[in-house]
Formats: structure tokens, sequence, C-alpha cells
């Protein structure tokens, strides 16, 4: 084996040849002298020599981009290249005297930073692993890298070992180590454990506060970030871009619009001094429009937009995106042409962003042209883009260009398998759901939570039981039993009509959250059990949980298909009269539906009239259908004329209203405007199990 002084003698020496060579053969301008020279001078003393040593072993050639002096990553292929070497000649222990060789660390840390950089994280902890095991004596600037990595493919066990690790180093005093610590623990999920270790710092910088924040708004938990960012302004720590950059990111998850406002000039007071946007770093502008878009502001994003002096492409994919989430299709396309047309062209981050806008939207024309670009363009088609371009279809309904494209991917991973069968699920095609799924187990593939729950939906949907129980045993199997999982199960037992089945799974589970309350409160209302959903309501309310939107719209449902008239307009009230939420336009249409099948029909017409906005056309079918049922032909006709006035996107109950009228000439008039615009009715479906044990 080459002692660690040989081997650096020896690199140094084919340094130098390698370079009298280029320069003897006229190569000369494919050396990097940006790279290496700069390098070499301005690395710390630990990290010169490592420098030397892969010079010799690194082709820094022209086609490199210059880096910042300090740092020593290269691209994937050489740093594997790197990597076998080392372990050919270094993951053995080596001593000079009695004391370690002084670059092994450096040489860990440089292929943790490369792996990291290129993408491939699992390498980068896998490095450490074969440095711990050939017992190399690591520093407190290679294990903040490996606790990244951990915290990227949310390998939280050996994050806990690091932690173990840097403990009995004596890094636990060490903030980059600490504030490394949260990252990974808040990555991986275990916000408790990143929230106690917050606690426990005994110092604590801009970077601690910011990444705690950002543990808190990865997993959803919105208001304990918000207190957070309140504590961290009462004990007067200034936060840095990074930090203001996680407070924008978190105010766009909020959607409020006054609360972006406000963020937004705390973000020129910080970081500009109170100037103007002008002032501040493409970054946090960039996060500011992205936080503004979300909220429907619009204008204040383009403004930051226009305000750039370079944009990058980053800033052209968050107002791109801004525009089609705001239903502005069109803008969005033309802003699309325009970056195309200004020479800057999209990278696979950017439509993997926009197709994935496009899915939320199911704006399936526009998802439709960005794939004929990519196609257009022979742009290679990653398993990444692949996986979403599926995914758009899916959500767009249309199932069979999903599968077409699915079919024309050779490698499938667990990404394209799971967006297939989401597909399938979400187009309640659950013959071809579960033969997807069965193929994807086969492929040694396990299905995450999110395909689980599109599943389960369709079979409620459909009222696929029989399936439905089937996933439920698959989960109990895998030990999968989260509280999203318990919700959808909870929700499909009781739309499949086994409410016992429901309530004892709503038992059995440890912690109810906002939605597995909803989903109970809304299966006893569907099955005429107002009494049990008000209790199960009021239990809710006693538990500490304030009830949302949805919430209310159960309640209001349970009481309507109970015929419990006094509770529910207590409810009403309730609602009317809370200082958190506002009435929206399906309370109101709950309401008119219960006082209509009572029979109190002047009553339903008085909330219809005290709505603070215009009622639509299921408000107004709602009081017909009632008035139609208690034979009162003047709320009939009144209900009636309001349907006709509000137009086409009615003409449902248009033909109806004629129809019952014996007003054939109308009705005639009707169905011609509806095939002049080209508009279609929806299919009506029925779907039974048959000879299915489940």
């Amino acid at each position: 084996m080459i002692k660690d002084e040989s081997f650096m003698k020896a690199a140094a020496a084919a340094a130098t040849n390698w370079l009298n060579s280029r320069l003897l053969h006229g190569k000369s301008r494919h050396v990097q002298f940006r790279i290496a020279p700069s390098l070499l001078q301005c690395c710390p003393a630990r990290r010169s020599q490592l420098g030397h040593a892969f010079v010799s072993t690194v082709n820094l050639s022209s086609t490199s981009q210059a880096r910042h002096p300090h740092d020593l990553s290269v691209d994937l292929d050489r740093t594997k290249q790197a990597h076998a070497l080392l372990t050919k000649t270094h993951f053995t222990r080596t001593h000079v005297g009695h004391q370690p060789h002084l670059g092994s660390a450096a040489r860990v840390d440089f292929l943790v930073t490369s792996y990291i950089k290129n993408g491939s994280p699992e390498a980068a902890i896998g490095v450490y692993v074969c440095a711990r095991e050939a017992g190399y004596v690591l520093d407190c600037f290679t294990i903040p890298s490996v606790l990244k990595a951990c915290g990227q493919v949310s390998c939280w066990r050996v994050g806990k070992e690091i932690h173990g690790f840097s403990t009995k180093s004596g890094f636990d005093g060490d903030v980059f180590v600490l504030n490394s610590m949260v990252f990974m623990y808040g990555e991986c999920g275990h916000v408790a454990l990143a929230r106690s270790l917050f606690d426990e710092m005994p110092k604590r910088d801009a970077v601690s506060w910011s990444t705690m924040i950002r543990c808190y708004r990865h997993v959803g938990l919105v208001e304990k970030a918000l207190e957070l960012v309140k504590e961290m302004h009462i004990v007067n720590v200034k936060p840095n871009e990074a930090a203001l950059v996680n407070m924008a990111n978190l105010f766009a998850d909020l959607g409020n619009f006054g609360m972006a406002k406000a963020m937004h000039a705390y973000a020129i007071r910080t970081a500009t001094g109170g100037y103007s946007d002008e002032n501040m770093g493409v970054m946090l502008s960039t996060a500011l429009m992205d936080m503004h878009a979300k909220c429907s502001n619009l204008a204040f994003a383009h403004t930051l937009f226009d305000g750039l002096t370079q944009k990058n492409i980053v800033a052209w994919t968050v107002m791109i995106s801004g525009y089609i989430r705001c239903c502005k299709l069109k803008e969005g396309a033309d802003l699309f042409k325009k970056m195309i047309e200004e020479g800057l062209r999209p990278n696979e981050v950017t439509l993997l962003s926009l197709i994935i806008e496009c899915g939320s939207l199911k704006a399936l024309q526009l998802g439709k042209q960005i794939h004929a670009y990519i196609s257009r363009h022979c742009l290679d088609i990653s398993i990444a883009a692949s996986a979403g371009l599926i995914d758009m279809y899916g959500k767009c309904g249309n199932a069979k260009y999903a599968r077409a494209l699915f079919d024309h991917i050779e490698n499938r991973d667990f990404f394209t398998w799971s967006a297939m069968v989401s597909a399938y699920a979400r187009a309640a095609l659950i013959d071809q759901t579960f033969y997807c799924f069965v193929l994807m187990r086969a492929e040694g593939l396990s299905p995450d939570r999110e395909t689980i729950v599109n599943i389960l939906l369709a079979c409620a949907g459909t009222g696929a039981f029989a399936l439905g129980r089937r996933i439920h045993v698959y989960l109990n199997k895998c030990g999968m039993n989260d509280v999203i999982l318990k919700t959808a199960l909870v929700d499909m037992y009781a739309k499949c009509g086994d409410i016992v089945g429901a309530h004892v799974l709503f038992a059995e589970a440890i912690y109810h959250d906002m939605c597995m309350w909803n989903a109970m409160i809304g299966g006893y209302g569907k099955h005429g059990c107002g009494k049990e959903a008000l209790e199960l309501f009021r239990e809710m309310e006693e538990s500490g949980i304030k009830p949302n939107d949805m919430t209310y719209i159960v309640v209001l449902q349970a009481c309507s298909h109970a015929g419990l008239v006094a509770e529910g307009k207590r409810v009403f009230h309730e609602l009317v009269n809370s200082r958190v939420l506002v009435p929206k336009i399906e309370h109101y249409g709950c309401m008119v539906d219960l006082l209509g099948r009572a029979g109190m029909l002047e009553e339903a017409y008085e909330v219809i009239k005290s709505m603070p906005i215009k009622p639509n056309c299921i408000i107004w079918g709602a009081l017909y259908a009632a008035s139609k049922l208690f034979k009162n032909s003047k709320m009939e006709m009144l209900a009636s004329k309001q349907i006709t006035e509000i137009g086409p996107r009615s003409s449902g109950y248009n033909v109806n209203v004629y129809n019952a009228a014996d007003r054939w000439s109308d009705v005639e008039e009707v169905r011609r405007r509806v095939t002049n615009s080209r508009t279609k009715k929806e299919a009506g479906v029925s779907v039974i199990e048959v000879a299915i044990r489940g």
C-alpha cells in the first residue's frame, strides 16, 4: 500500500508531467489555469495537498466552467474516478507517526461535496460510511455535508448515527454542525427532534432560525412557523437573505395578500436598509415574486420581475407559473414565447414546473403545447419529466394520453409507475388501476402514500368496496397507518356503505386531524345519522380543534339529510358570527337546501336575499326543486326566472323548468343554444360490483 507522503509526491510529479505534455503538444488552451492555480493558492493549508493530488487525476478541460477558488467539486464521472482511486489507495487506516494524515478529512470532504453537487446524495453517504469504517478522523467541514445528503434522501437513521458521532467527537457546540442536524431532522419529517435540538443549541444564528422555520413549513405546520418568525423578531435576530427567502416561501403558502405585502415591506427594510426593491438580491426578489404570484397578486409580481436587471431562468419560471396558476393561460404562454425569443431556453426544472401547474389547473391544451415543445425541439425527456407529464394528463382526466406516454418509457421507476396508477385512479378506471397497481408491486416497487390515497378515493367514488378492503389489508401488512391514510380509509368505508367500519377505524386512530373529523362527520351525514354527526362535531370542538369551511359544510349537509332544521340554523348562526371564517356560497347552498327540504320556502328565499355574494344556479336550483316538491307555483316561477337569466351553464335546469311549464318552444331554443355553443353534457354512469369477494 502506498503511504500518504509518497502518494502526494507521485501525484505532484504526475501533475507536472501532465501539464508539460499538454504544453509540448500545443494543447495548453485546454487547461483551465483559472481554476487550478487559484485553487492551490487560495485553499486552506489542509486542502492544498488535496488540490495537488487531484490535479493529476481530474481532467480540468476547457469545457469546465470557472468555479469559485474554494470549490473543489467536479462532474459526476470524474468524481467517480477520484472515488475509485481513493478507494484503491486510501480507504485503509494509514498514519504518519502517531497522527492521521493531514489530508484525509479533506479527501472525504471533496468526494461528499462533489457527489451532492452532482445529485448523488446516496453516494455521498456511502463515502462517509467507508471513511468511518476505515477509521478516518472527520472534521466539522465534512459532517454538515453528509447531513445535507441524509436530508435529501430522508435517511434519518444514518443522520441519527452522525448526530451521536458528532456529540462524541465534540462537534455538538459547533453552530454549523447543529444547523445541519436541524435541517436533516426537518427534511426527514422528524420536526419534534429538530425543535428539541434547536431549543438546546447554546448559540443560534440567523441560519438556525431560518432552518427551523423551513422545517415547520416542510411538514405543513404553518402556524408553528409563524410563531417562530414572531419569536425571531422579538429576540432581535436580523434575518439574512436565506432566512428572508424561507419567510417569503412561508407567506406564499399562506396565500394571504395582506401578509404578503407586509412581508415584502419587511424584506425591503431588512435587506436593503429601507430603500427599494432594486437593492435586493436576485434570489430574494424571485422568492418575493413567487409569494405575490401565489397570493394572486400578479401586478406586484410583475413589477418585481420587470425590475430585475438580469432575469435568470428561475425568475422566468416563477413568473410564467404564476400566470398559469392564476388561470391566465394566454399570458403565461405569451411570456413563455417571449423568454424563448430573448434567447433563454427553458431547462428541465422550468418545463417540469409548468407541467405541474398545468396539471393542478387541469389546463390540458397548454400541457399538450408544452409536451409538443419538448418533442419538437428533440429535448431528452428525463424520467422525472415523463412522470410529470403522465401526472398532468392524469389530473386532466386523459388516461389514454398518460398510458401512451407510459408505454414509451423503457426504464420505468417508482415515480412513473405511481403517476400511471394515480392517473387511472383519478379517471375512476378501477380495473386498470388495480392491474397497474399489481404490475407495480411485481416490479418490486411499493406505492407511496399519495398513490394509495388516490386509489382509495377512486374506490370511494365508484363504490368498489371489495377492492378498497384489499388495499386496507395491504396497508396493514406494510405497516402504513399514518393519519392521512387512516382518513382515506374512513372516507372510503363511509362512502361504500359501511359506516360501522368507518367508525371503528376512526375510534382506533390515535391522532385525529381536521380531515379525519370531517370525513367521519360527513360519513354520518350521508347515512342520515344527523344526531351522531352533531355529537361528533361538538366533541371535535371540545378537543380543541377549530372547525374549518369543510367542517361546516358536512355538518349542514348532515342536518339537511336528517331534517334537523333547528340544529342546522344554530350551526349556520355560529358560522355567520364567527370571527375567523366567512360563509361561502357552499354554506348558503346547504342552508337553502335544509330549509327547502323542510318546506320553509319563504325563509329559504330570505337566506338567498341576504347573501353577500351573487347566488349561482345551484342555489336557485335547490329552491326550485323544493318549490316543485311542495307545489309552491309562485316560488317555483321566481326560481325558474332566475335560473333562465343565469345563462347557458344552467341549460339543464332551463330545460326542466320549461318542460314543467309546457313551454316546448323554449325547450327547443335552449337545446339549440346548447348545440351551437358546443356545450357537452356529462353522461351519467352507474357502476356495480359483480362476483367480487374482498
